[in-house]
């Protein structure tokens, strides 16, 4: 992990919203540097900001870190991460692409030190050829993208 990633991120609860995209068979992720491993791909989203509900703040990480505007649909899921210094709470919400073109975006928090890498659709065979480490750890409880859609409940990652 970066000391900018860890003095932005770390040492504090952060709330954190992740929108779920699916288009026919291939699911939206970010890829994040500047953590454990070279590649991180995950979810679009980030954090609540104080006084924005959390529906509101997935619609702007969205816009912010891939350029498209979504209508954010219903809650699928939460999940908890600890792995000291990093402390998260994610909120999943189901997203649809309402305009835009997917583009890789920028991470506000970080200013010049940028951490979005690549943002693209992936198919489920491309997500299984990427080793875990490089994935979200939510595709260990749903490893297709099917299944990710439908998760519900509460997961300790």
């Amino acid at each position: 992990m970066t000391s900018r990633v860890q003095e932005v991120f770390g040492n504090k609860l952060r709330v954190r919203v992740c929108g779920i995209c699916i288009q026919g068979d291939q699911i939206l992720l970010a890829d994040h540097t500047g953590l454990a491993s070279p590649h991180f791909w995950a979810p679009p989203g980030g954090g609540v900001q104080f006084g924005e509900s959390a529906k509101a703040a997935l619609a702007r990480e969205f816009k912010e870190e891939t350029g498209l505007v979504v209508e954010v649909r219903d809650f699928l899921f939460a999940c908890e991460f600890i792995q000291i210094p990093l402390h998260a709470i994610e909120l999943f919400f189901e997203v649809r692409i309402t305009s835009g073109k997917v583009a890789t975006g920028i991470d506000p928090e970080m200013g010049t030190q940028q951490i979005i890498r690549e943002v693209r659709f992936f198919t489920e065979n491309q997500i299984r050829n990427l080793p875990q480490a490089y994935l979200h750890s939510i595709f260990r409880e749903a490893p297709g993208i099917a299944q990710i859609s439908r998760l519900r409940g509460y997961f300790k990652l």
